[in-house]
């Protein structure tokens, strides 16, 4: 038994050189990285049919896209563009390099545009946040952290299992910041680009009404709709010359036009 501790320690020193190397040394171009990350994911995600290149729908979601990219383009170092895919939860996710993906279902769950929009805005916050590479970039450092505390204690199952834990949370609270973050910057970007950004309060309050499974806050790496809603709105009231001119009732909302037969807008 002590053997096997002492090649498990042995092995636990070399990750910890070698995650430290990576983790905290000099990025050569951290631009490049981005945009290769990012050229990977489109690879990928294309080589396995997921990518809507032709749908109905982009007439719906490119005029929206537009109008924001206009507000965001500046703020971020590479041409944004967006891409429909197929996917039966609806989502959004912004990638490293420019791209982001919105879910087909997305557009037949939120119940006006001003949902849309928000979504499409707090999408574009991740980018010009850098989100996705500093969460990487971030989780590197966590797993060091673990790495070294298991050495420390000693390497049990016991040991093993709670350092894991604690790193998982610890990087799940950062992205816990950065969806609330990506939020209030998002709601910033609506009201910039004209649609009211009162359309995220409302798309959350969607997804409480929709009782979609999730877990508890703490364990999840988004904030919960209730706390998401009281941080936009507690936003609003302390900006008042962005926002005030906003209405808040969701019967102001514009319609949003998709097509009727769901079934077939999806054509790859």
């Amino acid at each position: 038994m002590k053997k096997f501790y002492k090649s498990v320690l042995v092995c636990l020193i070399v990750l910890i050189g070698t995650i430290s190397l990576t983790g905290t040394g000099a990025r050569a171009d951290d631009k490049t990285d981005e945009a290769q990350e990012g050229a990977q994911l489109f690879a990928q995600l294309k080589s396995q049919g997921e990518i809507v290149k032709s749908s109905p729908l982009y007439e719906t979601l490119q005029p929206i896209a537009t109008a924001i990219t206009k507000v965001i383009q500046s703020k971020y170092f590479l041409p944004i563009h967006f891409y429909i895919v197929h996917e039966k939860q609806p989502n959004a996710f912004a990638a490293p390099g420019g791209n982001i993906y919105v879910v087909d279902s997305l557009l037949y769950f939120v119940k006006n545009t001003e949902e849309l929009a928000g979504t499409i805005c707090h999408e574009t916050s991740h980018l010009i946040h850098h989100d996705s590479m500093n969460l990487m970039k971030r989780n590197e450092a966590i797993r060091a952290r673990a790495i070294a505390a298991t050495v420390l204690l000693g390497p049990t199952i016991g040991t093993v299992l709670a350092v894991t834990a604690i790193s998982q949370l610890q990087s799940q609270h950062y992205s816990r910041d950065a969806e609330e973050a990506a939020d209030l910057t998002g709601s910033d970007t609506c009201a910039a680009a004209g649609y009211n950004p009162w359309g995220l309060v409302w798309l959350f309050q969607d997804f409480s009404n929709a009782n979609m499974k999730a877990p508890p806050e703490i364990l999840s790496d988004h904030p919960n709709n209730a706390h998401r809603v009281q941080r936009l709105e507690n936003h609003f009231k302390q900006n008042p010359g962005t926002f005030a001119k906003f209405d808040s009732n969701p019967k102001s909302a514009m319609p949003l036009n998709v097509p009727t037969n769901e079934n077939e807008v999806f054509l790859k």
